[in-house]
């Protein structure tokens, strides 16, 4: 062995799962991390302390902001992307609704502190409660590009055409009529934007605007937060009867940087995730046909250092567009663990809800795929939720009345009015 290298074997179980957890907290690789602790250590002793492995790696505890609290509601809650970043700013939740039966058993599992209402048209608006943020990432498949395609080969309709998914976006604008809540924050995939030639988003800002709420968008890159390519868009939307034309409202800059899949790989993972000989040789042919035809169709296949694909709800089919990189061995599919924290539903975002060894999975590896590529990353959510608190605590400055008052129009506000 090279004098440089250091070779630990037989580290016990306990200590290796605390490694695991620390690196992908950290954003480090598992010789990073350990590289880091020895030199902090050794500074440790050189200036006259005792050298303290722990003293470096303590781990603080979450951030919960209680000075600004706030109610806010999550509709297609999903697994609750919006529940953790919103959580973590100060937001308490005070209704959920998720269709899906799968989703609300994961949903139940990591949070279970009230009712998940299922689908959002068969709640009578009494039974919504008073808010202060409407919180919704609502469905994005007849608008994302993949979701059109796939529509248009079966001859389906799409965007607000779809009758199943495409006319929930007029549901979040009958509960803000009725409700009022002053801020609306929704995301939804990028594609919203130009989807039918742009006349979709000129639809949905006529009919926030005629709700007299001002609108403030952007298409944001997860890659800043996690580590694969994730650009959605987020809409939030203040009310002018409460914060006027001109709230002080700024997107969140990203953090520096960019994790790697590092951060989030497990170096142990069960051999059913490699793929087979037929599978790996079918994704290398079909991406071969496609680049013959000049198309851009075929797998990702990355590694450590890299940045990965968006993961879509697709994956759980053949996994071809993160497949991850073996010595000797064909590639691999992530882990529903390693799946969970590419989304930032790793082990510190858990800890915040009590689960001191990561989200448990509940539901077979189909729908924990399934739930992962349709989530929203909670760490966006929670840096655009940590810019919204403070436009809540400029209102309250400006105004001195110590709480959000609900703006209500001077007149009722129908749809379809100016």
């Amino acid at each position: 062995m090279p004098p440089n290298n250091i070779l630990i074997r037989d580290v016990p179980d306990g200590l290796r799962s605390w490694l695991d957890e620390e690196k992908h907290r950290r954003r480090l690789s598992l010789k990073e991390f350990v590289l880091q602790l020895l030199d902090e250590a050794s500074k440790s002793g050189i200036e006259g302390r005792a050298p303290s492995l722990f003293n470096v790696i303590e781990a603080p505890r979450p951030t919960i902001v209680s000075l600004m609290p706030f109610r806010f509601i999550d509709l297609f809650a999903g697994i609750g992307g919006f529940r953790i970043g919103l959580t973590k700013v100060g937001g308490q939740c005070v209704f959920t609704s998720e269709w899906d039966a799968n989703s609300q058993k994961t949903y139940q599992a990591w949070y279970g502190d009230h009712e998940i209402h299922g689908d959002i048209n068969a709640v009578k608006m009494k039974d919504i409660p008073e808010h202060d943020v409407l919180a919704a990432g609502f469905p994005c498949q007849p608008f994302s590009i993949a979701g059109v395609s796939k529509k248009n080969s079966l001859g389906q309709a799409h965007g607000f055409k779809c009758e199943r998914q495409g006319n929930l976006f007029f549901k979040i604008c009958d509960i803000a009529r009725a409700k009022r809540p002053p801020v609306l924050f929704l995301e939804n995939v990028k594609n919203l934007k130009s989807h039918d030639g742009g006349k979709t988003w000129l639809v949905i800002q006529a009919e926030l605007e005629k709700l007299r709420y001002k609108i403030f968008s952007r298409v944001i890159d997860a890659a800043h937060w996690v580590p694969q390519h994730r650009e959605r868009i987020i809409i939030v939307c203040f009310d002018r009867e409460v914060f006027g034309d001109s709230p002080p409202f700024e997107f969140p800059e990203p953090p520096p940087g960019h994790p790697t899949l590092a951060t989030i790989l497990d170096l142990d993972t069960d051999p059913k995730y490699t793929l087979t000989d037929h599978l790996w040789k079918y994704l290398q042919e079909y991406a071969r046909r496609h680049r013959e035809k000049g198309n851009g169709f075929g797998f990702g296949l990355v590694g450590p250092d890299d940045i990965a694909r968006t993961l879509s709800a697709r994956y759980y089919k053949d996994g071809s567009e993160i497949l991850i990189r073996q010595n000797g061995r064909n590639p691999r599919r992530l882990t529903p663990r390693e799946a969970a924290r590419l989304m930032g539903y790793g082990e510190k975002n858990a800890r915040t809800f009590g689960h001191q060894n990561g989200f448990p999975i509940v539901v077979s590896d189909t729908q924990a795929y399934r739930q992962f590529g349709n989530s929203v990353v909670p760490d966006i959510v929670e840096a655009v939720g940590r810019q919204i608190v403070e436009v809540f605590r400029w209102h309250i400055n400006r105004t001195g009345t110590g709480c959000l008052v609900k703006g209500r129009p001077s007149t009722p506000v129908a749809r379809g009015a100016a």
